[in-house]
């Protein structure tokens, strides 16, 4: 398992990323102990959440906090804007017990669709961006454009989460030049796997060592995307 806390700044760091569709299995019922095992199985240290939190009202979490924190080793990032949700847009942020979070943002996303980013700043590791991109590929690339803007201040930057793309590389352009674009796999359907829409981007200052699609039988009922994971180290690609 990789350590954030360990001394050896180059050691990767695992940053997963699982749209959990607020908890509704493939079997129609709502079981957020489902998804906390998919989650324990990652082994990662980061982990961004899609669909974290309901639509209506307040937003009410999907998976209740205090079930984070007695069945995780996971911490959550502060992300919400009020009590009862997880994060913000549906983004929400855990990180590993001992991680140091040195900062956080959330950022308002272009679009015809309400949509959100949350950033997380880990102390002597990489910015951490959490995205759920809209459903049109315009408004996607406003809002890939707004995002790498906003990373060019940033050293160490990884952009994860659901990017709603169904192409190989088009609709990615925005991203060009700061930032390299990779599939760990087919994560969507989760019932049967057609389509890369989970997908991560890190910026030319950081390395991929590894990355992969939890296809597990846990995986598979618990929401209809698969998590993903990114083994990430320093250093040039």
């Amino acid at each position: 398992m990789t350590c954030m806390s360990c001394p050896s700044k180059n050691r990767p760091v695992r940053i997963a990323s699982y749209n959990i569709r607020k908890a509704r299995g493939l079997d129609g019922r709502r079981d957020p102990g489902r998804v906390i095992d998919v989650i324990n199985g990652l082994g990662a240290d980061v982990i961004a959440l899609q669909e974290a939190d309901r639509r209506l009202g307040d937003r009410p979490t999907a998976l209740p906090k205090d079930l984070i924190a007695r069945a995780t080793d996971f911490e959550l990032v502060p992300l919400a804007t009020n009590d009862v949700s997880l994060g913000w847009h549906g983004n929400a942020v855990l990180v590993r017990r001992g991680v140091k979070v040195e900062s956080f943002a959330r950022i308002g996303l272009p679009g015809v669709e309400p949509r959100g980013a949350v950033a997380v700043k880990l102390a002597d590791g990489p910015t951490v961006i959490g995205v759920h991109l809209g459903l049109l590929r315009n408004s996607r690339r406003q809002q890939l454009t707004l995002l790498k803007a906003r990373a060019e201040a940033a050293t160490n930057a990884v952009m994860i989460g659901d990017m709603n793309e169904w192409a190989k590389t088009r609709g990615f352009e925005p991203l060009e030049g700061r930032f390299a674009l990779y599939s760990p796999g087919r994560s969507f359907h989760a019932a049967r796997p057609i389509a890369a829409l989970d997908r991560v981007a890190l910026s030319h200052d950081l390395t991929l060592s590894d990355a992969g699609v939890d296809e597990g039988v846990r995986a598979k009922r618990a929401s209809d995307h698969l998590p993903i994971w990114a083994d990430v180290a320093r250093g040039p690609q």
